[in-house]
C-alpha cells in the first residue's frame, strides 16, 4: 500500500483508529475513591467498577480537535519558542557562541590528557550531566524543547547528527527524571500518596541515577562517536541536509558590533531586575526536605548587570548570548522556587526574543515578521502534539484506561516477591504509553499498588521505584507524550527513525531498571 514508510501524521492518525478499535474490545471501568475503616482508622482507597462501554467510532475525527485542545498549552509554547528562537537566531547571536565554543574545545585538545580522552566526549558528557541533573530534581521536562533548538545546530557544528543533538538534551533529562532523586512531581506524589517518608530512600535512588546514567551517557557516546567517523551513516543524515543547509548559510563571517539599541535594552531591562529585586528580595528554595531562603533574584539581576556591560564592550551578539544565559537562570530559579510551568517558561522566552529583536536594532514590524517566520518554521512539530493528544483523547472517553489498569493488577495475584515487583513495573511501564503524565499515574496507581504491597509483604517504598522506573524510560518512545512529538518535530527527526534509534536504548534501561529493583528485595536498604 505504501511505497514509502508513512508519514508521522498518517501513523499517528492509525494509533488513533487503533486506540478506537480497543473500545469496541475492553469492556469500560472508572475506579473511584472511596473511605474504608479498617481497626478503627479510616483511609482512602480506590474502588473499581465496571460501566457501561463507551465505543469510540466517527470520534476518531473530533478527537483531533481535542487533541488540539488538550495539547493547547505544549502547543503554544512550541509556537512561542519557535519564534523567538528564530528572532535570536537572525541576530547570529547563536552562531557567534557556537564558533566561540569550537575555538575554545580546539584549545582544549592541545592538552595532551584531553585530547586522549576527546574533548567533545568531554563536553557531551558534562551537557548530558546537567540536564539530568534537571530531570532528577525538578522533573525538566517540557523545557527541554527549547534547549533542543540551540543543541540540534551545535550538534550538527560538531561533526554529529539531530539525533545526538535531541540525546544530549532530551534522552539526557529522561534519565534524570526516571532516575530521580528529589523529583516532586513523581517522586514527591508517589510518596505522599503511599504514606511513607517524602523523599525517603534517596540513598538507593542517588545509586540508581549514577547507573542508569552511565549506561545511557556512554550509549550516546558510543553512538556520537559512530556519527562523527562516518555522517552519512546517521539515520537522519538526509534529514540533516536542513541543518547543515541552515548551518551553512550561517557564515562565520560575523560583523561583531553593538548599537545604540543594545545598551538601551541593557538599561531598560536592568532597571526591570533592580525592580523585580526590591519586590523577591529573598527566595524561598525547597530541594527534598530542605528549605532555604535565598536573594536568588538580586544575586542573578546583579551578575547580569555586571556580566552585561562586559559582553556589551565586546559585541551585541555576546550580549544576547548573555541574555539567552540569564534567561535559562532564571528558568531555573522559577521552576525550583515558584513551581512555573510551560505558560511562564513560553513567556520567559518570548520575551528574551523580543529583547534580542530590540538589542539587534530591529523595527517592531521587523521583529514580528521574525517571529512569524519562526512560527510557520516550527509549526509541524505542533501539528504532530496536536494529533498525538487525540490518542489519549479516544482512549479516556471509551473509559478503558481504568479497566487496562485493574485487569493488569489483577496479573499479580499469587506471584513471588521479585516477580511481584517486576509485574508492577511492567504494569507502570505499559501504562505509561497510555498515561505519560507521571504526577496523573501517581495519583492513579499508587493508592491500588501501595496497599497491595503490603499484602504481598513488599516494601512500599519498593513499589514507588518500581512506578518511578516505569513511569520514567517509556517517556522517550511512546507517541502520546506531547513532550517527545514535540521534541523530534523541533529537530525535524521522523518518528519511526527515533523509534528505531532509540529502542536498543530502551531495552537496555528497561532491563537496566529490573536489575536495580531486585536488591530494594533481597537487600536491607535504608528506606527500603
Amino acid at each position: 500500500m505504501f511505497k514509502k514508510f508513512p508519514h508521522t501524521y498518517v501513523i499517528i492518525f492509525c494509533l488513533i483508529i487503533f486506540a478506537a478499535m480497543l473500545t469496541w474490545i475492553i469492556p469500560g471501568g472508572k475506579y473511584t475513591e472511596e473511605i474504608i475503616t479498617e481497626n478503627g482508622i479510616q483511609r482512602k482507597v480506590m474502588q473499581f467498577h465496571y460501566t457501561e462501554n463507551v465505543k469510540q467510532s466517527w470520534q476518531v475525527f473530533s478527537a483531533i480537535f481535542k487533541g488540539f485542545q488538550r495539547q493547547s498549552g505544549i502547543i503554544a509554547f512550541i509556537l512561542l519558542i519557535g519564534g523567538a528562537f528564530w528572532i535570536m537566531n537572525n541576530s547570529k547571536a547563536i552562531d557567534a557562541g557556537i564558533y566561540a565554543f569550537l575555538r575554545f574545545t580546539k584549545r582544549l585538545e592541545h592538552n595532551r590528557i584531553l585530547k586522549n580522552v576527546g574533548v567533545n566526549n568531554i563536553m557531551l558528557v558534562l551537557i548530558m550531566l546537567m540536564f539530568s541533573v534537571f530531570g532528577a530534581v525538578f522533573g525538566m521536562s517540557e523545557e527541554t524543547i527549547a534547549f533542543v533548538i540551540i543543541l540540534v545546530p551545535l550538534a550538527i557544528t560538531m561533526g554529529y547528527d539531530s539525533i545526538t543533538g535531541v540525546a544530549v538534551v532530551f534522552v539526557a533529562a529522561g534519565l534524570g527524571f526516571a532516575g530521580a532523586i528529589l523529583n516532586p512531581f513523581t517522586i514527591g506524589i508517589a510518596q505522599s500518596i503511599a504514606e511513607i517518608p517524602m523523599f525517603s530512600g534517596i540513598g538507593y535512588r542517588m545509586f540508581c541515577w549514577l547507573i542508569i546514567n552511565a549506561a545511557g551517557i556512554s550509549y550516546i557516546i558510543w553512538y556520537a562517536h559512530a556519527v562523527a567517523l562516518k555522517p552519512e551513516k546517521s539515520p537522519v543524515y538526509n534529514e540533516d541536509e536542513y541543518w547543515r543547509k541552515r548551518a551553512a548559510e550561517n557564515s562565520p563571517d560575523i560583523a561583531y558590533n553593538t548599537p545604540a539599541a543594545a545598551w538601551t535594552t541593557y538599561i531598560l531591562l536592568s532597571l526591570a531586575l533592580i525592580l523585580a529585586s526590591v519586590i523577591h528580595s529573598v527566595t524561598q528554595v525547597k530541594i527534598g526536605n530542605m528549605t532555604s531562603v535565598i536573594p536568588l533574584i538580586p544575586v542573578a539581576s546583579m551578575v547580569f548587570i555586571i556580566s552585561g556591560i562586559f559582553t556589551l564592550k565586546k559585541s551585541v551578539h555576546f550580549f544576547i548570548l548573555n541574555l539567552l544565559l540569564f534567561t535559562i537562570i532564571f528558568l531555573i530559579i522559577g521552576v525550583m522556587a515558584y513551581r512555573w510551568y510551560i505558560m511562564e517558561i513560553a513567556t520567559l522566552f518570548f520575551a528574551m526574543g523580543i529583547l534580542a529583536g530590540i538589542a539587534t536594532g530591529k523595527s517592531p514590524n521587523g521583529i514580528v515578521q521574525l517571529f512569524l517566520e519562526g512560527v510557520k518554521d516550527i509549526l509541524p512539530a505542533a501539528m504532530v502534539v496536536g494529533l498525538a493528544g487525540g490518542i489519549i483523547v479516544i482512549l479516556e472517553e471509551g473509559q478503558i484506561i481504568d479497566t487496562i489498569l485493574f485487569k493488569l493488577s489483577n496479573s499479580m495475584n499469587s506471584l513471588g516477591k521479585i516477580s511481584t515487583v517486576g509485574m508492577m513495573y511492567i504494569i507502570q511501564t505499559i501504562i505509561n504509553v497510555v498515561i505519560p503524565s507521571g504526577s496523573a499515574k501517581a495519583a492513579l496507581t499508587m493508592p491500588i499498588m501501595a496497599p497491595f504491597s503490603d499484602l504481598v509483604g513488599l516494601s512500599r517504598q519498593v513499589t514507588v521505584m518500581a512506578f518511578q522506573f516505569g513511569d520514567g524510560f517509556t517517556n522517550m518512545i511512546t507517541p502520546t507524550s506531547g513532550v517527545l512529538i514535540g521534541v523530534i518535530g523541533v529537530a525535524r527527526i521522523p518518528y519511526q527513525k527515533w523509534v528505531k534509534w532509540v529502542t536498543p536504548l530502551m531495552i537496555i534501561l528497561i532491563l537496566l531498571g529490573f536489575l536495580l529493583l531486585i536488591p530494594t528485595v533481597t537487600m536491607p536498604l535504608e528506606g527500603f
